[in-house]
């Protein structure tokens, strides 16, 4: 079985940033959030598999039912782009919080899990 190839930008795009922000702001206080944004602008580019970052992450795997999973997997179907993950290791509890790319990360899992994700991660 042919495996699909995941296309990647070379950096994050710039709209991920302030949904980042938006979501870190639920749970962590505004300034640590505005912190971790911050940090994630200046971070390099990693790699990571899809399978480490969905049990690091402890949530659960949407499947073809949810509307932007399914937009990201035409994404991956059709040789689009990707914008890498924004991550913030959660030392507190153990996990990585997906800040930005959740669905992404999704969608990639189902392609192949053994798949490595970009990302940044702070």
């Amino acid at each position: 079985m042919h495996k699909t190839e995941i296309q990647w930008l070379n950096n994050v795009e710039e709209k991920d940033y302030p949904a980042a922000l938006s979501y870190l702001g639920l749970i962590y206080p505004p300034e640590q959030a505005a912190s971790f944004v911050d940090r994630l602008k200046t971070a390099d580019i990693t790699e990571f598999k899809a399978k480490d970052v969905f049990r690091a992450s402890a949530l659960s795997l949407l499947g073809i039912s949810n509307l932007h999973v399914e937009k990201d997997r035409e994404k991956i179907r059709t040789g689009k782009l990707l914008s890498p993950l924004l991550l913030v290791r959660d030392t507190a509890n153990g996990k990585v919080v997906i800040a930005d790319g959740y669905h992404r990360m999704c969608a990639i899992y189902e392609f192949d899990e053994d798949a490595w994700l970009k990302c940044k991660i702070v």
